[in-house]
Parts: C-alpha cells; sequence; structure tokens
C-alpha cells in the first residue's frame, strides 16, 4: 500500500501499456500518421484515449462534446465508444489537421457520429447554448488553446447534464503548473483554471496523472 502515485518509469510505462492497451487498428494508425506532424505533441497518448473511452461507457455517453480536435485521434477513441445513434461534435479551426482526421473516421465508420465544426469554439458553443442544448451533452473535452480553457469550461457546464463529465486536457503542462514563478500565460491561465476547480462547488472532482494531467470534473 502507497501513500503516494508511483513514479512511472519508461519500463513501467510500456508494462501498463503492454498489459492494458487495447488500441483499435486504425487509431493506431492515425497515431503513427500523426507522430510525423510538426505539432505531433498536440496529441493525446493512446492511454489516455482508452481512459476517456473508458469513461464514456460507463456514464452511457450519448453525445459528447470535444474542443480541440487536431488530427483526430481523441475523437475517433471517443466515437468507437459511443452506441449506434450517438453523436459528438468537434470544434477546430483548421481544414489542414481536420482533413487528416476526416479520412480516419470514415474508414472506421463512425464518420456519421461526428459533426465537425470548422470555427472558433467559442462560437460553435454559443450557439449551441443560444439554440437550447443546455444540460443536453453527456460528456466534454477540452484540449485547445489553453488561455481560453475558462470559457470552454463554463460553456461545457451549460452544456452538459447533471451528472455529465467534462475532461480538461494539459492540466500539468509538463509539470510547470506546479511553478509559482512561470511566466508562460498558457500555463498561468491553466493554474487559474485548477485553482477555481478546485473551489467549485458546482462538480465533483479529481485529477489524474496520465498523460499531460487531465481533470475530470462531474456536474453536480
Amino acid at each position: 500500500m502507497s501513500r503516494s502515485t508511483l513514479t512511472l518509469t519508461d519500463p513501467l510505462r510500456q508494462y501498463i501499456l503492454d498489459v492494458s492497451l487495447r488500441e483499435h487498428p486504425l487509431l493506431q494508425a492515425l497515431r503513427e500518421e500523426t507522430a510525423n506532424h510538426p505539432d505531433a505533441k498536440m496529441q493525446i497518448a493512446p492511454d489516455q484515449g482508452q481512459f476517456m473511452a473508458t469513461l464514456l461507457r460507463m456514464i452511457q455517453a450519448q453525445y459528447v462534446l470535444e474542443i480541440g480536435t487536431f488530427t483526430g485521434y481523441s475523437a475517433l477513441a471517443m466515437a468507437l465508444a459511443l452506441p449506434p445513434g450517438g453523436q459528438l461534435i468537434a470544434c477546430d479551426v483548421s481544414e489542414d489537421f481536420t482533413s487528416i482526421a476526416r479520412k480516419y473516421w470514415s474508414d472506421a465508420g463512425v464518420d456519421d457520429r461526428i459533426t465537425l465544426h470548422i470555427a472558433p469554439a467559442s462560437v460553435t458553443l454559443s450557439k449551441l447554448i443560444a439554440d437550447g442544448k443546455q444540460n443536453s451533452f453527456d460528456a466534454a473535452f477540452i484540449d485547445a488553446d489553453k488561455e481560453s480553457y475558462d470559457l470552454y469550461y463554463e460553456h461545457s457546464l451549460t452544456l452538459i447534464r447533471p451528472g455529465g463529465i467534462i475532461m480538461i486536457d494539459n492540466v500539468l503542462r509538463d509539470g510547470d503548473a506546479a511553478n509559482p514563478e512561470t511566466e508562460s500565460l498558457s500555463t498561468q491561465s491553466i493554474q487559474a483554471l485548477n485553482q477555481k476547480l478546485h473551489q467549485d462547488s458546482r462538480v465533483h472532482l479529481t485529477l489524474i496523472p496520465i498523460g499531460d494531467g487531465l481533470t475530470i470534473a462531474q456536474k453536480i
């Protein structure tokens, strides 16, 4: 029994993947293609994608928001976890990134479950709220520009139902989130949100040290 999280060495991480990762072949192919992209660090780790998909199955999610899509790995992982008729609304501003995503979504047979909006996420989310979609989504995943995370969180909290979850990526910022003297505006934005979430009585909260840190906030 330990009172602290085990240090994750490279051999131990590989062991975890060896005995637990069940990566869909198209997810693996997409991950390997994205590894050659100049912005490859923007893609989530495969074990994080599997963890998120498990959470969606546990809450029997049917309607999901994604804020920040990149080449589509997280959207594909989540769409594969949705039942027939489930829907994922994906928000991104790049046609170039998401053109890769569209191919894999189609090849996996889940493109009918994903609606991609190429526009600032704040615009898409505001329109969903204006259209009366409050409390209608089961989950949201936030993985976009860090300075706007607080806005995305507030919009997501409005849009998901009580009992639904918001998953927030990169909340550790390669460890820099623990640095009170950081000069990074992006990290400062994350630090402010982390502190806000810690005191937010509207949600139940946990922060998982997977990938670059994943916060899970369940709407009360």
